[in-house]
C-alpha cells in the first residue's frame, strides 16, 4: 500500500470518528418545550385542559374560559414565575394562588365549589406530577385547613402553615414525576396546592388540585356551603397533549416565560410591586452558574450558563453535558488529526516532487 493511500484510508477512519461525537452533541442540544403540571391530584389548569379548551364540559371550566379565555389552557404546563427564587409568598397576593398572580391565568383563581375534582383519603397516596420539560428542583405540597371555603377566594391563611409532602429531585417515571406522601385525615372538600421550586434556575412553577374526602368527587362541600355537583377530574392523555401542542404558545428555549402579549405582565406582591415575572430569565444567568449542582446539572464555574440552560432544558441527569463536551472535545482532536495528516501527505508530494 502506498504513502498515499495509506494517508486516504487514515483521513477517513479520522472523518468518520469525528462525526460521532458532532452527532452527539447535536442530539443532546435538542430543547423541551414546557414544564409541567399536577397529575394525581388532578390540577385545576390541566383537568380544563382535558376537557377542551374550546368547549369544556364542566360549569368550572367554562367560567375559567369566560374569564381567562382559552389559550390559559393551551398553555396549561406553564402556571410559573420565571425570578420566584422561593419568594412565593411574597410574590404571589391572596386571592391569586392557583393563576401563580398572573393575568393570563386569572381564570383558576375563580371561587366556587364546582371545580373537577380527584377523590382523596388520608394517609399514605403517590403523587404525579407530568413533567413536559423535567427540572431539578423540590416538590412542596400543601393543604387547607379544617373549615375551607372554596366559595372564598383562596390565601395563603387558608393553607396549612407546613407542607405535608416535601420531595427533592423525585423519580421520573414515564414523563412523570413520582413520589409519596402522608396526606392528613380531612372531610369535604379540599384544595391541595404545590410548588416546585427549580434548584437549577430561579423558576418555580405553581398548580391547584381540588380534590374530596369521603363520598368522591360528587360530593362537593365547602363551609357553610350547601353540597352541589361536581364532575371528577381526569388528567389529560398523550394524544391531547400532543394535539393541543399545536396552539400552546410556551417558548421556553430562552425560559422567558410567555409570549410578547403577556411579556409585560408582572404579578404584583402585597407591597403593589412588580416580580418581574415572565420576563426573560436570560437576567438569572449568574444565578445558574454561580450555584452548580450536584452531576453537573447547572451553569459552569467561570460564569457560562449555557450547558446548564441545556440540561434544564431537555431534563438531562448529568450525562448530557459530559457527553456533549466530550464529543466536542474528541471532534477538535479529530480535526486537529485531520489537519496534521493534510500537512504531512503535502510534505509527502513535495519530497517526491
Amino acid at each position: 500500500m502506498t504513502a498515499r493511500a495509506t494517508a486516504r484510508r487514515g483521513t477517513a477512519r479520522l472523518a468518520v470518528l469525528g462525526m460521532v461525537p458532532l452527532t452527539l452533541t447535536v442530539l443532546s442540544a435538542d430543547p423541551a418545550a414546557a414544564h409541567g403540571s399536577m397529575q394525581d391530584p388532578v390540577s385545576r389548569v390541566s383537568a380544563c385542559f382535558a376537557e377542551g379548551p374550546e368547549s369544556p364540559d364542566s360549569a368550572a371550566c367554562k367560567a375559567a374560559v369566560a374569564a381567562g379565555g382559552t389559550q390559559a389552557l393551551y398553555d396549561w404546563n406553564e402556571v410559573n414565575i420565571p425570578d420566584a427564587a422561593g419568594r412565593h409568598k411574597e410574590i404571589i397576593p391572596d386571592g391569586k394562588l392557583c393563576s401563580a398572580g398572573r393575568d393570563k391565568y386569572k381564570g383558576l383563581d375563580l371561587p366556587r365549589a364546582d371545580w373537577p375534582a380527584t377523590p382523596m383519603t388520608a394517609g399514605e397516596h403517590t403523587f404525579t406530577y407530568r413533567a413536559t420539560a423535567p427540572h431539578r428542583g423540590s416538590f412542596e405540597l400543601y393543604i387547607t385547613k379544617d373549615g375551607y371555603d372554596p366559595t372564598k377566594p383562596l390565601t395563603w391563611a387558608d393553607l396549612e402553615a407546613e407542607p405535608f409532602a416535601k420531595v427533592t429531585d423525585p423519580t421520573l417515571r414515564d414523563g412523570s414525576y413520582v413520589f409519596s406522601g402522608k396526606v392528613p385525615g380531612k372531610s369535604g372538600r379540599h384544595l391541595i396546592y404545590s410548588v416546585w421550586q427549580r434548584s437549577d434556575s430561579p423558576e418555580a412553577f405553581y398548580t391547584c388540585s381540588d380534590v374530596t374526602f369521603g363520598g368522591g368527587a360528587a360530593t362537593a362541600k365547602g363551609a357553610g356551603t350547601k353540597a352541589s355537583s361536581a364532575p371528577t377530574a381526569a388528567a389529560p392523555d398523550d394524544a391531547q397533549i400532543a394535539e393541543g401542542a399545536e396552539k400552546s404558545t410556551v417558548d421556553h428555549h430562552g425560559h422567558g416565560g410567555d409570549s410578547g402579549a403577556e411579556a409585560d405582565h408582572r404579578p404584583e406582591a402585597a407591597d403593589g410591586k412588580g416580580t418581574g415575572a415572565n420576563q426573560p430569565e436570560a437576567k438569572s444567568a449568574e444565578v445558574m452558574a454561580a450555584n452548580t449542582g450536584p452531576e453537573g446539572s447547572q451553569g459552569s464555574q467561570d460564569g457560562s450558563a449555557a450547558d446548564g440552560q441545556r440540561l434544564a432544558e431537555t431534563g438531562g441527569d448529568g450525562s448530557t453535558g459530559p457527553m456533549a463536551i466530550g464529543g466536542a472535545a474528541v471532534l477538535a482532536t479529530g480535526a486537529a488529526v485531520l489537519f496534521a495528516v493534510a500537512n504531512r501527505r503535502k510534505t509527502v508530494r513535495r519530497g517526491r516532487g
